[in-house]
């Protein structure tokens, strides 16, 4: 094993970069995060309500109305129809994250987002092995559950163990049996599967993937060519399999990574020393040369002979 591979995942994006660069899109999105779960609580816990309900549906400013599209979605399924103020908040919402990139929702607004990755952190801070992992197309089998058991019941079920809304629910109430649910998540992806919560369960995270599937906001590895496999990138994207097609491509494959399942959290931008990576639309088609790799030429034979 070499050095380079011994080394912190991070350590030269911090050396070359800085500390904060190296970690500015973790830090803003905990600020956006914060920022979003800091909207819903100012009304509860200051009476300054700027902005009633929560990331199900919510009123801002007594005007604008927003709704999940998902909690839409199962209410219709379950034979209710909505007022035309909750179709509209879904829209707005729907083409809001159907244009930027529906995960965008995943690492930069849900906030539980922070408790897997400090379950991931933990997990990897104590060495623990990778353990069980779901399928990957378990998200939309539970996606499709959840609508047909809103369906069957008549109620929009997936609300009735939401970890975001329990989250929810526990800072206003207090603690309660509302965060065992939290805590479940987090043990969830700390003791059983490594990110398993995110990538391969959450029905909202699914959701939301399909819809930004066709998204304008997109990562790209514009100079894969310089790309040095150190691996980072590898190490802190919670999607990780989304990189290969993009960062190991030739010269005529995009560099762009397509997958609905990014998240757009930009920490494979923050990592890379070589800044591999960076933010750009779907219809970038700057021209990325692929990897290029050192082939070492053959000894050439010597003739000893007299």
């Amino acid at each position: 094993m070499s050095d380079k591979t011994r080394l912190p995942v991070g350590y030269e994006a911090i050396r070359d970069k800085g500390w904060i660069m190296a970690h500015r899109f973790l830090l803003l999105r905990r600020t956006s995060q914060f920022f979003f779960l800091s909207l819903f609580l100012l009304g509860p816990w200051f009476g300054i309500w700027w902005v009633q309900g929560n990331l199900s549906g919510s009123l801002t400013f007594g005007i604008l109305p927003l709704t999940d599209p998902f909690i839409l979605l199962q209410g219709m399924a379950a034979g209710h129809w909505p007022e035309m103020t909750a179709i509209l908040g879904a829209l707005i919402v729907g083409v809001a994250y159907a244009l930027i990139g529906g995960r965008v929702y995943c690492s930069w607004v849900c906030p539980i987002n922070p408790v897997t990755d400090m379950a991931h952190w933990l997990h990897a801070k104590v060495g623990m092995p990778k353990g069980w992992q779901p399928k990957r197309g378990t998200k939309y089998f539970m996606l499709a559950m959840v609508l047909g058991v809103s369906a069957l019941s008549g109620t929009i079920a997936w609300e009735v163990i939401n970890p975001i809304s329990m989250l929810h629910r526990g800072l206003i109430f207090g603690m309660g049996f509302a965060w065992a649910f939290v805590l479940g998540v987090f043990v969830f992806d700390f003791a059983l599967a490594r990110r398993g919560w995110c990538g391969h369960i959450c029905p909202v995270g699914a959701f939301y993937g399909l819809l930004g599937a066709k998204s304008l906001l997109r990562v790209t590895a514009q100079k894969r060519a310089a790309c040095d496999d150190c691996m980072d990138c590898f190490d802190v994207c919670p999607e990780n399999q989304v990189i290969t097609p993009a960062l190991r491509g030739k010269d005529a494959d995009t560099p762009l990574i397509l997958s609905p399942d990014c998240t757009n959290c930009g920490r494979c931008i923050d990592v890379c020393s070589v800044d591999v990576f960076n933010f750009t639309h779907r219809f970038d088609d700057t021209p990325a040369p692929g990897r290029v790799r050192t082939r070492t030429k053959p000894a050439q034979k010597v003739d000893n002979a007299a």
